[in-house]
């Protein structure tokens, strides 16, 4: 099977983390990358889920920004029932 070079550019530190955790399993970046190539071809798709952590969608951090805002300025409404108080509303 004849090979080929393959060359894109990535984070360095990003780089030499992959490069870490692949000796850990045994392989080198090209090995890895021959791993996923292959399973991407085999299944057509991406081999893992590719989504948005809501965490750190804009509108959560932006209401994070407004809560911690709240908190500074005194005028957040804390909460100041304590757990079992909390648990015996919810159980009614």
């Amino acid at each position: 099977m004849a090979t080929t070079n393959v060359s894109f550019r990535m984070d360095e530190a990003l780089k030499k983390q992959a490069e870490t955790i692949f000796d850990e399993m045994g392989m080198n970046m090209t090995t890895a990358f021959t791993i996923f190539t292959k399973a991407v071809i085999r299944s057509g798709k991406m081999p893992f889920e590719i989504a948005v952590e809501p965490f750190w969608q804009k509108e959560n951090q932006e209401y994070i920004e407004s809560v911690i805002a709240e908190y500074e300025s005194g005028k957040a409404n804390l909460v100041t029932k304590t757990m079992q108080e909390l648990k015996a509303m919810e159980n009614g």
